[in-house]
C-alpha cells in the first residue's frame, strides 16, 4: 500500500502551489504515494490556469475519501485566502497565517495517524510574523505541535546525510557552542533519530571545526577540548561514531559510504557540502519527532511566484525521501 503523505500548500503567494501541482503531475509521484494537499481550492485552481495544466481537483475532509489516480489533486480545502485582496508575489500576514493553518492541520493528519508523513513547501519568514504567527519557521512549528523541544535537523542528498549541531545563530555562537556536553548530546539524539528512519549500523562522524581539525592546537583548540573528549566518551558507552574529521573530506568520505551521517559543528558547513553537491535535490529532515516530515530546502521565491518556470525537482525529492523513511519509521 503506498504511504499516504500530507502536502500542506505553503505561502499561497509563493511558489508552492505550483510545485505541488507540478509534483503530483508526474505519474511517477503518484504511483509511490497517496498524496493529500492541505491548502486553498481558489489559489490551487489559479494556479492550474496560470500552469496551463488539466488537473482535477477533488475536495476531500479526509484522506480515506481521496482518488488517487493520475490527474487528480486531493485537497483539505481550508478556504482561508481571501482572493479580492491576495497578490501572488506579495509577502502578507493573511498568507503567512494561511501557510502555518495548512501545516497545523499536516501535522494533525499524522499525529493521528491518517497520514504516514508530511512533506512541507516553502513558507515565508515575514509572512508569518506579519500574521501573528508565534513561530520563526517549519522546524519550531512542528517542535511545538508535536510537543518537541529541540527538533533535530538532517539534510539527505545521495544518500549523504548530514545532521546539524547549530542552525541559525551566527558563526562566533555557533563555536562557543561546540562543547563536549553538547556533542554527546547530539550523537545520541541522531543514533537514535537514525534508528526511527530504519537506518542500522555504520558510523557516524563528528567533522571538524577548525582548518585541518585545529592541528593538535595550531589552529584552535576546540577540537582538542571538546570533540575529541566528546568523542571518545560515546565510544566507550557503545556509540559508533569518529572524529573530529576534517571538513574538507568528511563529506567526500561519508558521500563515498565511509560514514552514514556526519554532524556538521555550524549550520553552512553542512549546507554547502551537500547543496554544491546538489542543490535542488537537497531534502532536509526534521527528526527526533513522533511524525516524520521532509521539507523542500529553498524558499518562496516571491520573485517568481505566478510565472510558472519553478522547478518542482525538490519537491518531488521531498515526497520521495518521505516514501522511503514512511515504512520503517517508528516513533521512539
Amino acid at each position: 500500500m503506498r504511504p499516504v503523505i500530507a502536502v500542506p500548500m505553503g505561502d499561497p503567494a509563493g511558489i508552492g502551489p505550483e510545485i505541488v501541482l507540478k509534483a503530483l503531475g508526474r505519474e511517477e509521484i503518484v504511483g509511490m504515494a497517496r498524496c493529500v494537499v492541505v491548502g486553498d481550492y481558489r489559489v490551487l485552481e489559479n494556479a492550474l490556469g496560470f500552469l496551463h495544466m488539466d488537473q482535477r481537483i477533488r475536495c476531500i475532509t479526509g484522506p480515506e475519501q481521496g482518488d488517487y489516480r493520475a490527474g487528480v489533486i486531493n485537497l483539505i480545502d481550508l478556504d482561508n485566502v481571501d482572493m479580492d485582496s491576495f497578490r501572488i508575489g506579495e509577502i502578507s500576514g493573511r498568507c503567512g497565517k494561511a501557510a502555518y493553518e495548512y501545516i497545523a492541520r499536516s501535522i494533525a493528519l499524522a499525529s493521528e495517524g491518517e497520514a504516514d508523513a508530511v512533506a512541507t513547501t516553502p513558507i515565508n519568514k515575514e509572512a508569518l510574523r506579519a500574521g501573528g504567527v508565534p513561530y520563526i519557521g517549519h522546524t519550531e512549528i512542528f517542535g511545538a505541535l508535536t510537543h518537541t523541544p529541540d527538533p533535530l535537523t538532517m539534510f539527505e542528498v545521495r544518500g549523504l546525510r548530514v545532521f546539524f549541531l547549530t542552525r541559525h545563530v551566527s558563526l562566533r555562537q555557533a563555536c562557543d557552542l561546540v562543547t563536549r556536553e553538547r556533542i554527546k548530546d547530539y550523537v545520541k539524539r541522531c543514533t537514535q533519530a537514525l534508528k526511527q528512519l530504519g537506518v542500522e549500523g555504520g558510523t557516524m562522524a563528528v567533522a571538524g571545526l577548525n582548518p585541518h581539525s585545529g592541528e593538535h592546537g595550531l589552529f584552535g583548540t576546540e577540537e582538542m577540548e571538546a570533540v575529541v573528549p566528546a568523542v571518545e566518551e560515546l565510544q566507550k558507552e557503545g556509540y559508533s561514531v569518529v572524529g573530529p574529521i576534517g571538513a574538507d573530506s568528511v563529506f567526500h568520505m561519508a558521500l563515498q559510504g565511509k560514514y552514514n551521517s556526519v554532524l556538521s559543528l555550524y549550520h553552512d558547513q553542512g549546507h554547502i557540502a551537500t547543496k554544491t553537491l546538489d542543490f535542488e535535490r537537497t531534502i532536509a529532515v526534521t527528526a527526533g519527532m513522533p511524525i516524520l516530515r521532509t521539507s523542500v530546502d529553498h524558499g518562496t521565491a516571491m520573485d517568481i511566484a505566478g510565472k510558472g518556470i519553478a522547478s518542482s525537482v525538490s519537491m518531488e525529492e521531498a515526497i520521495r525521501l518521505a516514501v522511503k523513511y514512511a515504512p520503517g519509521f517508528q516513533v521512539s
